[in-house]
């Protein structure tokens, strides 16, 4: 076997040479001409241009808020009518079932489920910019109206006894008039919501919900669909809990009804679970030879009509069918207000949820096929349609996963194949509704249960994300147990207040590390990390992996104090005991100064007095003998002051010395320190005030201290934070690491410069 030889990366690289002055702020802004809030237009003229009007702005406005009108009169009839039309009725079709099947979930009338699969779409089809997601009725919506409908509407609300038997009776006509008005108005109100949000521009609000979030979410909410489904498969009848723990309550109970299960009721369930999981297995297999999936929902529902038709099965085996299906659309009625305080919470929560889970199909679809998804514009749409909605006693909507893939796959290019399906569903509404009377709702809640498979399939995503990252794995599964537990609403919240805990639990932990060169580059690495990674002698170069702010800023002042080897308390209350020192001596100079004049003084004035009382020769004779004594005292004096001078200049120039060979040789005694902030994105107030107070407390022990890699937007907080001042100015910053350490370098061998920036072809 030959072995290819790899060129080395050094050879497979290009080479490149600058050659240019050392840059630090103040020499960047004037090279770079940066532009000052002065030349900017001011808020009345910006204000003022996005007021006015003009015919160009009037047709963008109207095309962007009414998507259709920019893309239907360009429709191409030869490209996508056919598709179109395949993909439209295969989608209405799969409307049937599933409308009917999920308006079980929402604790509604099986018709009302048709219904939300009819206005809805028609409105989103004016107002969406997907062309390919199939908006309607959704497993997770439903079961979230459903936890409002019957905390607000329960069975107990509506039961009565019986004295004659002594049965609990329920008013099922007024239950499910009460529930439908609450499904209205939170519907209603959830879209108000996201019309809000759509016209505020908030559409990145869904950024807050993390992929991992919203997979362990809907994992979380289709294991509670599958539990409120087992009464349907068992034909029990548990009582129906809400709030925290609700499914922990009904898992329980149900486990205690087992001995009551209706056996014709288990078996049409069995049935229906076993032919739908089979016929989709086949589907899959062979869907590269067939044109559309194998429609065995619809298949399943026309089938099991007719047998329970034929064989009665409700009333010879006490199995639950759907019962009667107005015929007809229903009139708009306008949502009853006094709810709204009641479910205000709930509908924000299916707001968010409801365009989280469509906007990411979108964007899914829309990258695929090369176009734009306008996030503002779906929360609008959404909103409009959940509204509309509401108004028309529908239940909240959002986008199916597997009609969408059905939609896409069967030849759908445009929204044209969502308003088909409408159609298809307002015949059955008109004229096929009554047909489907004898359906049996354990079908419908097979057709459930095995449309979550692919939700169930997100649970091989902890073994992923284990390998990948563990804090999205956590996030995943805290937000499961959460959402298990505290049910829909608290535990999308609980979830959500997890996840920006991670956020902060890791900002507030950051990598910190010490900086080296790497040989023949201007490339700074860490020392751990990199074997070739060389620090500067005299130079420790700090950066943290995190922005700087209030959560970490104490943290990263102790980080930089062990990782630098300075102790700058210690060495601070060394210099205090040095300058007392100095002064006791000082003092002590003092007051031997004084001394010795007082004794020269004593002397002085006893030879004064003898001059006075003898005679002119001896007076002559005393006067230099004292003027030889007082010289030889006084240059005896001045040679010891001298000698103690000239100590202490010695010691001095020796401490010195030592000071600065340790200083400049060894690196755990650095002369400069350099912080990187290139990962530091703002600060706030108490980091710029902690990285002003690092600043003066390295220099009063000697060290010099300077920041590195600012960007635009810090360097403006720390001018506004009052960073800058007379001792303190923007000299300090410099563009890069490596203009910083030349800086240092330069400094360390030449002493201070006036203008760093003046410094040019500086090499290490």
């Amino acid at each position: 076997m030959v072995m290819e030889e790899r060129t080395p990366a050094r050879q497979r690289g290009l080479d490149y040479s600058v050659e240019r002055a050392v840059l630090d702020e103040e020499s960047l802004e004037e090279v770079a001409q940066r532009r000052t809030r002065e030349g900017k237009p001011a808020l009345a003229q910006r204000l003022r241009g996005k007021l006015s009007c003009s015919a160009a702005k009037l047709k963008h406005c109207l095309f962007t808020c009414i998507p259709v009108l920019s893309w239907l009169p360009r429709y191409s009839f030869r490209e996508c009518a056919l598709g179109d039309f395949f993909s439209g009725i295969s989608v209405g079709i799969m409307h049937l079932p599933q409308g009917m099947a999920y308006a079980l979930l929402a604790s509604v009338p099986p018709v009302f489920g048709l219904y939300s699969s009819f206005y809805p779409i028609l409105v989103y089809f004016i107002f969406g910019t997907s062309r390919h997601i199939s908006v309607g009725t959704f497993a997770v919506m439903s079961v979230m109206i459903g936890s409002v409908v019957e905390r607000l509407a329960p069975d107990s609300d509506f039961s009565s006894l019986d004295n004659v038997t002594n049965e609990t009776l329920i008013d099922v006509l007024q239950r499910d008039a009460a529930r439908i008005k609450v499904a209205a108005a939170v519907t209603f109100l959830s879209g108000l919501f996201q019309v809000a949000l759509g016209l505020v521009q908030f559409g990145f609000v869904v950024t807050y919900l993390s992929e991992p979030l919203v997979r362990g979410y809907t994992t979380a909410a289709a294991i509670h669909v599958i539990v409120s489904q087992l009464k349907y498969v068992f034909g029990i009848n548990p009582n129906r809990y809400s709030g925290p723990l609700s499914m922990v309550y009904t898992v329980i109970e149900v486990c205690a009804l087992l001995p009551e299960t209706n056996v014709g009721t288990l078996v049409v369930s069995i049935v229906s679970l076993v032919v739908l999981l089979v016929v989709k297995k086949i589907s899959t297999a062979l869907s590269h030879k067939l044109p559309i999936p194998i429609p065995i929902e619809l298949i399943l529902v026309i089938v099991s009509t007719v047998i329970t038709a034929q064989v009665q099965l409700d009333n010879k085996y006490g199995v639950q069918v759907v019962g009667e299906i107005p015929q007809g659309l229903q009139a708009p009625v306008f949502p009853d207000s006094s709810l709204f305080v009641s479910v205000v919470g709930d509908a924000f929560a299916i707001a968010v949820v409801g365009y989280a889970i469509a906007i990411s199909l979108g964007k899914i679809f829309a990258l695929k096929y090369g176009y734009q998804v306008d996030s503002n514009q779906e929360l609008v749409a959404l909103g409009l349609s959940n509204s509309v909605g509401g108004v028309f006693q529908c239940f909240a909507i959002s986008c199916s996963m597997s009609r969408t893939l059905v939609q896409e796959s069967s030849g759908g290019h445009t929204q044209v194949a969502g308003a088909l399906s409408a159609l298809v569903i307002l015949v059955i509404i008109l004229q096929l509704g009554k047909l489907f009377q004898q359906l049996p709702k354990a079908v419908l809640s097979a057709i459930v249960i095995i449309n979550l498979q692919g939700m169930m399939r997100q649970f091989t995503d902890i073994r992923t994300l284990w390998r990948s990252n563990k804090v999205d794995m956590l996030v995943w599964v805290v937000t499961l147990v959460f959402t298990l537990l505290l049910n829909l609403d608290l535990g999308l919240a609980a979830s959500i207040a997890f996840a920006m805990l991670t956020v902060i639990f890791r900002t507030q932990l950051p990598q910190y590390s010490l900086l080296g060169r790497i040989a023949g580059t201007e490339l700074y690495r860490s020392v751990e990390e990199f074997a070739q990674a060389q620090e500067i002698p005299g130079v420790k170069i700090f950066r943290s992996s995190a922005t700087l702010y209030f959560a970490n800023a104490e943290m990263y002042e102790e980080t930089l104090k062990k990782k630098v080897g300075i102790n700058i308390a210690q060495l601070l209350r060394h210099k205090k005991k040095l300058a007392a020192k100095e002064k006791r001596r000082e003092k002590q100079e003092e007051r031997r100064a004084k001394k010795e004049a007082k004794k020269n003084e004593k002397k002085g004035g006893g030879a004064t007095d003898c001059v006075e009382s003898e005679e002119t020769g001896q007076e002559e004779t005393g006067q230099e003998e004292t003027g030889r004594e007082e010289t030889v005292q006084e240059e005896t004096v001045q040679e010891e002051t001298g000698r103690e001078d000239a100590g202490r200049e010695e010691t001095g120039q020796e401490e010195t010395r030592r000071e600065g060979t340790q200083r400049w040789s060894n690196p755990l005694n650095p002369h400069s320190i350099i912080l990187d902030l290139s990962p530091v994105n703002f600060l706030d107030t108490v980091s710029v005030k902690k990285l002003k107070n690092i600043v003066s407390d390295y220099r009063e022990v000697g060290v010099e201290v300077y920041l590195a890699g600012c960007q635009s937007c810090v360097v403006g907080e720390m001018e506004r934070g009052g960073f800058f001042l007379k001792a303190l100015s923007k000299a300090c910053l410099f563009v890069s690491v490596h203009d910083a350490v030349l800086h240092c370098l330069r400094r360390a061998e030449h002493g201070p410069l006036d203008s760093p920036a003046a410094l040019e072809n500086t090499r290490l």
